[in-house]
């Protein structure tokens, strides 16, 4: 399995919970759940555009992976996780698509 590969299926389910998560009734322990995954799958991924010399990709996955860190998490409203999982969601599935790793 290629690193392009890789990097589209941590994505694709970063997308997969992020898209789960606008549904009502989630206890917090999804969400907790949710942020490591999408941390996991976005600081991974903003490794490899590091590796790759993708300057650009490095800071949006990782100030992505900073916004989900589940050590020192951020507190906003539930009206605005919303916007910001769905957000997220768009942006991990399109990433997997545009962003293409060259070496």
């Amino acid at each position: 399995m290629t690193l392009n590969h890789k990097k589209n299926i941590a994505l694709c389910i970063a997308a997969l919970f992020l898209f789960l998560a606008l549904i009502d009734g989630w206890q917090y322990g999804f969400f907790t759940i949710l942020r490591f995954i999408v941390f996991s799958a976005t600081a991974y991924v903003a490794w490899i555009a590091y590796e790759n010399g993708d300057e650009m990709w490095t800071w949006l996955f990782g100030a992505t992976a900073v916004l989900f860190n589940p050590f020192i998490p951020i507190h906003f409203s539930r009206e605005i996780w919303t916007v910001i999982d769905f957000l997220a969601g768009v942006f991990c599935l399109l990433s997997a698509y545009f962003f293409r790793l060259t070496k």
